[in-house]
């Protein structure tokens, strides 16, 4: 039999005033911290408000603020790579929720290759007077001199999509950098039943992989996952630059797999898998395992055909959505934020791939 939960009662200021024998506008004054009301009065106000379990209406107050919120979003450019449309979706249904509480959000694109690109903007962000910040710190060393700039100002800032945790963020919202890497090792692994030596790449591309601590820690994780297997594989890394131009990437490719026949499957550490598919396609190898990031139009394709084994799914979007709601539940309605949201480990093939694509977050 199902049981209705008790209803909760609301404690109102007029309660709290009839119990104490004061006006509910000397009650207000007190709970406000406005007016002038004697220490005897305010003294048993806040008390009985405590043995009642007042609770403010945080709400109510937020839609009688006057008080606008500008958030900056200092982001990479969607144009320059899928993936960061995703982010870009769901600061804007964010924002479009929360603009009856005076937020708005100002973006502040950079070339996510390009370093003069994002400190250009980041200066623009920290002279800009803002409430509040969410950014993408892809460029490591650069952001750490802004980062302590805008905690140096008390500006509350969020970090999505790699996580710099000694510099207190608000919030880092995003997936695990390490645990994936272990989801890829683990995706690759399963199943294999052979007894001679097999090797397997984990592999960057077009990206400054020193500078990117999320691609290290997943990297990282793929290689402890391997250290704890009884069978011995052999783990290889590549640095693959300039993958739109096809000659010279696939005559890196021809060549790392004749001096490595026991190569037998690619991590690709960021969204763009699509590039070693596009290859194994061409080779008409369908031997080779691939494990990726992220629902870009061209994962997908490879992925319904085959040559993309998994894709874990990073919910750019979520990012996004969660990273101005953390600043608004902070700055607006004076919650407490959790520091770390971790977003979950989606594993990705072709037979569920429906459920996930243009999902509400």
């Amino acid at each position: 039999m199902e049981q209705k939960r008790p209803r909760r009662n609301v404690v109102r200021i007029k309660d709290i005033a009839k119990k104490a024998n004061v006006s509910t506008g000397t009650v207000d004054r007190v709970l406000h911290n406005r007016g002038r009301v004697s220490d005897e009065v305010k003294q048993r106000v806040q008390t009985i408000a405590k043995e009642l379990n007042y609770e403010p209406n945080m709400l109510a107050r937020a839609l009688v603020s006057q008080k606008e919120f500008n958030i900056a979003a200092l982001i990479p450019d969607a144009a320059l790579d899928e993936f960061w449309d995703g982010p870009i979706r769901g600061i804007a249904k964010a924002e479009s929720e929360l603009a009856q509480y005076g937020v708005t959000v100002t973006y502040h694109i950079f070339n996510q290759f390009e370093v003069e690109s994002f400190k250009k903007e980041a200066k623009v962000v920290t002279e800009g007077n803002y409430d509040g910040i969410l950014v993408a710190p892809v460029f490591y060393r650069e952001s750490l001199a802004y980062l302590n700039e805008w905690k140096r100002q008390d500006i509350p800032f969020n970090l999505f999509n790699t996580h710099i945790p000694n510099y207190d963020p608000l919030s880092y919202i995003g997936q695990d950098s390490y645990q994936s890497g272990v989801v890829a090792a683990k995706l690759l692994h399963y199943g294999f039943t052979g007894t001679e030596p097999v090797s397997f790449v984990v592999a960057h591309i077009d990206e400054d992989v020193p500078n990117s601590s999320h691609l290290i820690r997943k990297e990282q994780g793929f290689m402890d996952y391997f250290k704890e297997q009884e069978d011995k594989f052999n783990l290889m890394r590549l640095e693959l630059q300039n993958s739109s131009d096809k000659a010279a990437f696939y005559k890196k490719l021809d060549q790392l797999l004749i001096d490595v026949p026991s190569i037998i499957g690619f991590f690709v550490t960021n969204s763009k898998a699509y590039t070693i598919a596009e290859y194994l396609k061409k080779r008409k190898d369908k031997k080779l395992r691939l494990v990726g990031y992220d629902l870009l139009q061209k994962n997908l394709t490879f992925l319904n055909e085959g040559v993309i084994n998994f894709l874990i799914n990073q919910n750019p979007k979520g990012q996004g959505y969660f990273g101005i709601h953390f600043l608004i539940d902070h700055l607006l309605f004076k919650k407490k934020v959790q520091p770390i949201k971790y977003l979950p480990l989606d594993i990705i093939t072709k037979e569920n791939l429906h459920y996930y694509v243009e999902s509400e977050i």
